[in-house]
């Protein structure tokens, strides 16, 4: 019998249905930074590979709320694009905006700031669904398997970007140095779980918050040994995203990216 024909306990839906809105969450947020450069990005190879990465994000997030409905959270669709910023479970990380202006004004959008928070982003994605499939939810442990197939590609890719800046010009390196200590910011709650920190632990859905984050510091190990850089410290944070805390950002975010779909929520588009 699969986990989602067994009976369980109201207790662990909670825990399940808490978890996979994080990871949902997390990945609808990024895919939609990640499409504001569509046109923008610093070449044309660029341009299509990570717009590549986009929209296999987006295809994880879409998972995930599928999985949801499954569960019957509620319809797929709905719970991307209808659902308001309070009730989001996503790192804060994840809703920063790219930088400086509006995708359809003159946006002045910070390169190393997306390399950074996509590389570290992409890696901790990468210590999760690594957990993941190992994971007591059989319906996560086969998202898990089919994610990590496109995610070794994202993350060799930013990790390629990564080491070429912090190996080029002393601007790139300045400006490299600034996106790190941005992004480090507002890591503290990416690794966390919130308020079902405890439950989501127990039912063994995944490993621990700390195992996770220490995963994902040795997974970067050899690549900040090689540019002679101290590991981040992640400190706590200041909004926790898995208890709806977030920034105004994400509001106007969610309504750029609802747009459409809430001029008929029938449709299929």
């Amino acid at each position: 019998m699969s986990n989602v024909e067994r009976m369980m306990s109201a207790e662990e839906k909670k825990a399940i249905e808490a978890l996979i809105f994080q990871l949902a969450d997390d990945d609808f947020l990024f895919s939609y930074r990640g499409s504001e450069w569509l046109g923008l990005a610093p070449h044309i190879e660029e341009d299509v590979a990570s717009s590549s990465i986009t929209q296999d994000s987006m295809g994880h997030a879409a998972m995930y709320y599928k999985l949801l409905e499954d569960l019957g959270v509620g319809k797929a669709d709905d719970l991307a694009h209808l659902r308001p910023a309070q009730e989001r479970k996503n790192s804060v990380l994840t809703e920063r905006v790219n930088g400086d202006g509006y995708y359809m004004d003159t946006p002045q959008y910070d390169w190393a700031y997306t390399v950074v928070r996509s590389y570290f982003y992409t890696q901790a994605k990468r210590a999760k669904i690594n957990s993941l499939r190992e994971s007591s939810y059989e319906p996560l442990r086969e998202i898990a398997v089919k994610v990590s197939m496109e995610l070794y590609y994202h993350v060799m890719h930013w990790k390629l970007w990564f080491e070429q800046l912090l190996s080029s010009t002393e601007e790139a390196k300045s400006k490299m140095a600034s996106a790190i200590e941005l992004v480090v910011e507002d890591m503290g709650d990416l690794f966390s779980y919130g308020e079902q920190k405890e439950s989501i632990e127990r039912f063994d859905l995944i490993d621990s918050e700390e195992k996770i984050q220490n995963n994902w510091l040795e997974a970067l190990r050899p690549t900040f040994e090689k540019l002679q850089l101290d590991l981040p410290t992640i400190p706590e944070p200041k909004l926790n995203g898995r208890n709806g805390q977030h920034t105004d950002e994400l509001q106007t975010a969610i309504d750029t990216l609802s747009e459409v779909y809430r001029l008929d929520t029938a449709t299929n588009w």
